[in-house]
């Protein structure tokens, strides 16, 4: 590719030798656009996340066309596929089961790839259930942090939501159904119950719900609820002012609490001496 070629002047999509990151709606389909119809119904082939779930959708627009799976289990293998079909003249796009591929999914390494190549990519814009939830919080928007899933693992889980509770610029979410009650409890326990949030829930579809707009608030709506659908949350920024002045009765007192609450003490002493602008040494000391 020739470096100072100009992506903006395309004359008739699709064009071979050209991967399209096509966006497609994350709930209602009459948010799909114009453009991605056509790529989708002109490229060599699609790939998908799940072809079962891509074919439900060309076929609402009447597109029939070739799709071939990529999905976490088996990108290895179809990445190479993929390349070699872009250099001998073919076009493809790239979709995932609903928004923006390469977010929280394996897109994200087939386009680092692509790149190396030197083959073009170019992105067909959509839905994104992140910024829908964003612009829809009312949260500051100017600067923010998207987290998407949080780690699996405690120690890695305590450390992010250790620094979210010290975040000033709004973060952005991504929970399953089945973990989202405990993932509340967390927040909680790290950024006290009137933190200000909104969860989203079913973005766009027919059942959509937005709750806020306190950690404490959302815990009580959905407390005897059984959850279901795909859920977004926005935590607006900490406006926390830090002191010097230590009381140490009550920093002890914090300390066996978040204990007591699960983090481990390395965790719980990192959130305490940021919160509080001290050596973290010196609160792990008075365990």
């Amino acid at each position: 590719m020739n470096i100072n070629s100009s992506l903006s002047h395309r004359s008739r999509e699709p064009e071979n030798s050209v991967l399209y990151v096509v966006g497609t709606p994350i709930g209602n389909l009459d948010d799909m656009s114009l453009r991605a119809i056509h790529i989708l119904r002109n490229v060599t082939f699609i790939a998908c996340e799940d072809t079962r779930q891509t074919k439900k959708l060309i076929s609402k627009f009447g597109i029939s066309n070739k799709l071939i799976s990529f999905h976490q289990h088996n990108s290895v293998n179809k990445i190479p596929f993929i390349i070699d079909s872009l250099e001998n003249q073919k076009s493809v796009a790239l979709v995932s089961d609903a928004g923006m591929p390469s977010i929280c999914d394996p897109g994200e390494n087939l386009i680092q790839k692509v790149r190396e190549r030197n083959i073009d990519v170019i992105c067909i814009p959509g839905p994104c259930a992140a910024l829908t939830a964003l612009v829809s919080s009312g949260f500051p928007s100017s600067s923010f942090i998207f987290l998407g899933f949080l780690p699996k693992k405690k120690k890695e889980r305590d450390e992010i939501l250790l620094k979210i509770s010290n975040f000033d610029k709004t973060a952005i979410l991504y929970e399953s159904p089945h973990r989202f009650k405990k993932l509340l409890t967390e927040l909680k326990i790290i950024c006290g119950g009137n933190r200000k949030i909104q969860v989203f829930r079913e973005l766009t579809k027919k059942y959509e719900e937005q709750i806020g707009i306190t950690i404490d608030a959302v815990i009580s709506h959905f407390e005897d609820k059984n959850i279901m659908g795909e859920i977004t949350i926005v935590i607006n920024g900490t406006n926390k002012t830090k002191t010097s002045e230590i009381n140490e009765y009550a920093l002890k007192k914090d300390l066996n609490e978040l204990v007591d609450a699960g983090l481990t003490l390395s965790a719980a002493s990192s959130y305490l001496a940021k919160k509080n602008n001290i050596k973290k040494n010196l609160i792990y000391n008075l365990y």
